[in-house]
């Protein structure tokens, strides 16, 4: 029996170990946040049980180790994590008669920023709790983040980095493939603020919440943490929503968040009770893991119990079928809700779920609709062998321990339609025309099997005419923007090709590191492309993968008969903006975008980030005399301001416009 419960404690806590690597370091999801409770509350109480606490167990160490692309720093003091309760009562209990501060626990990235001489000197993530990353020039890019304060001694806080709902709407609404889009704003937020090129933050509208001071040298608080939140909001800095509570109002003041949640636009995952009295919350100490001054209070799960109907499998653009359960609706939270994603085939098997099973459904902080529990477990769904969409041969493939059903045809309709929406896309071949529901119609007739073909249509002229929502001018106007198309750059064509993991900003990065040079890219073995900055070892193998297939080659090769690629205009070697940084804002006139301009600016070697700086050699804005808060960072910093024109001008740059 000693032997069976020793052999559980290693497993939970492998499996624990697991789903906080995948949560923290690679912004992914193996479980829900309702089987890491279960599963750590089961090792908690064989711990107490059994008296045997692994040296790796997370309930002694915190979080996951930080990656290993930012610089890392050891915090001053660990960044322990809070003991939890789903309990309002118990809440209520932990007070014993002392007053405190109730606020939202917000879910996003925990920082600590320091300020020194009232200028923020330096932004690391919590990482492990014992070190974490240091990302100060991306926490400079946080929209409502103070970069001066008048406070002038040494001022310690931290808070959570966090993307609105609203923000994370607009940033997957812009991205066409399905399968690339962000799962929730929390992994968005993790990835955002610990880019390597700060631009990349600044176009994510981080905001950062301050839940706590650690220090501010030679402030008397009075014992005080209202004090401290006063403090910080006369400081500039946005704190986390929060309320003094007793005994008497506590529950009231959980009722007044719990009606909140629904249109509360910043994400978060329970609320956060802390004393009042800063003197008696330090004075208890701390367990291994947890301080006793503070508590977290995560929601109980509405739990509602419904019939499975179906599991429908979608297709997308990679191939990957992802099971999606179908149930008879039930109310949850306020809403109605029929369907829940059930992740991948791992977690499909794990339910043991089976058609008229009784299921267990809720809202994952009370926003995501999840299946808690199979009541039946008749375990009698089959996985598909076949594609939902066209039929081919389906096989399982596991990646760090997920199992997920893949399509291994390449003429599956679903990832042509995908893959052609991403090739004639703004960042790609910028084909007008070609929505989604076009390249399906013409997909159906067999008019394209492969990306040259779209350069023939011209032959199916008068099929297109015919077409619901097409006529002559409107089929002229698509062949003329085809006709357009023919005169591409490299990148674009890169991006375009759908490479797995190869955005926009990649397909850049990996032209100008192989000069544009479309048969050096071509046969760059996977050391070589890992040397390129940005590039690991999951983008290399998806390059040298692509590249290494001969079907793939093929149809390269006539697509490139069909194509005009544009050399760099800038010459080769001509490295004339080179170690030299700049930032544009504001609209342009001799430029489609600014992105366009990025791309021109890089060409020559020079680099474009989000922030004004001192070493921004100028800033680029049309409205010299704006009193935007970059034109008013770079008069501060006697960094130069130009007009596009002045700035073409001065560097040479031929305008595109």
């Amino acid at each position: 029996m000693q032997y069976e419960k020793t052999e559980r404690i290693k497993y939970l806590v492998e499996t624990l170990k697991r789903a906080s690597r995948a949560y923290y370091a690679e912004d992914r999801e193996i479980m829900s946040n309702r089987e890491y409770d279960a599963l750590y509350d089961e090792l908690q109480a064989l711990e107490r049980e059994t008296g045997m606490v692994l040296s790796d167990s997370p309930t002694v160490n915190v979080g996951y180790e930080a990656v290993d692309e930012l610089p890392k720093e050891r915090h001053e003091a660990p960044m322990l994590s809070l003991d939890k309760t789903k309990s309002r009562e118990a809440l209520r209990d932990w007070l014993e008669g002392n007053p405190a501060i109730l606020s939202w626990k917000l879910d996003g990235l925990t920082i600590v920023l320091t300020y020194l001489d009232g200028k923020l000197a330096k932004a690391v993530t919590r990482g492990n709790g014992e070190i974490g990353e240091v990302i100060t020039n991306n926490a400079r890019t946080f929209q409502n983040l103070p970069l001066s304060i008048s406070f002038t001694g040494q001022l310690v806080l931290r808070g959570e980095a966090v993307i609105s709902y609203s923000d994370f709407e607009k940033i997957n609404a812009g991205i066409p493939d399905t399968e690339a889009k962000y799962k929730n704003p929390r992994n968005l937020c993790s990835g955002s603020v610990r880019q390597l090129n700060n631009e990349i933050t600044a176009k994510r509208n981080v905001q950062f919440y301050a839940f706590s001071l650690v220090t501010a040298q030679g402030v008397d608080f009075h014992d005080s943490r209202e004090e401290q939140f006063r403090f910080l909001s006369q400081q500039g800095f946005q704190v986390v929503e929060h309320y003094g509570v007793t005994e008497e109002n506590i529950l009231d003041t959980i009722d007044l968040f719990e009606k909140k949640i629904e249109g509360n636009d910043i994400p978060s995952d329970g609320l956060v009770l802390s004393y009042e009295s800063i003197s008696y919350g330090e004075s208890l100490g701390r367990t291994a893991k947890f301080p006793r001054h503070s508590i977290a209070f995560k929601w109980a799960d509405e739990l509602r119990e419904t019939t499975l109907k179906e599991i429908e499998w979608s297709a997308s653009r990679t191939g990957l079928i992802n099971p999606v359960a179908v149930f008879e609706p039930v109310e949850l939270e306020g809403t109605t809700v029929s369907r829940a994603s059930v992740h991948n085939v791992s977690i499909l098997k794990g339910l043991k779920l089976g058609i008229g099973d009784q299921i267990t459904v809720y809202k994952a902080n009370m926003i995501i609709p999840q299946i808690a529990e199979n009541l039946t477990c008749s375990d009698t769904i089959e996985i598909p062998k076949a594609c939902p969409v066209c039929g081919g041969k389906t096989e399982i493939r596991q990646v760090n321990d997920v199992q997920t059903l893949y399509c291994v045809s390449d003429k599956c309709p679903a990832k042509q339609i995908k893959a052609f929406t991403l090739f004639v896309s703004r960042d790609a071949l910028n084909i007008d025309g070609l929505s989604e529901a076009t390249l399906e119609k013409l997909i159906d007739r067999g008019m394209i099997h492969e990306y040259a073909d779209l350069f023939h249509l011209e032959e199916h002229r008068e099929k297109i005419v015919e077409m619901e929502g097409f006529g002559e001018k409107s089929c002229q106007n698509l062949l003329d923007s085809i006709e357009q198309a023919r005169n591409t750059t490299l990148p674009r064509l890169i991006y375009g090709l759908g490479i797995e993991n190869i955005g926009a900003a990649n397909a850049r990065m990996l032209c100008r590191y192989f000069d544009y040079d479309l048969e050096k890219l071509r046969n760059a073995d996977a050391e070589e492309l890992s040397a390129v900055e940005g590039v690991g070892e999951v983008i290399a193998s998806a390059v040298t993968d692509y590249m290494r297939d001969r079907d793939n080659m093929a149809k390269l090769e006539r697509l490139l008969q069909e194509l005009r690629i544009e050399a760099p205009e800038a010459e080769e070697g001509s490295q004339t903006l080179g170690g030299m940084s700049f930032v544009v804002t504001g609209s342009l006139r001799h430029f489609g975008s600014r992105s366009d301009l990025k791309e021109a600016i890089e060409q020559r070697g020079g680099k474009v980030t989000g922030s004004v700086t001192r070493k921004t050699v100028c800033l680029i804005n049309n409205d010299i005399a704006s009193n935007s808060s970059k034109n008013k960072t770079a008069k501060e910093l006697n960094v130069p301001i130009l007009s596009e024109e002045d700035f073409l001008e001065q560097y040479g740059i031929p305008a595109q416009m």
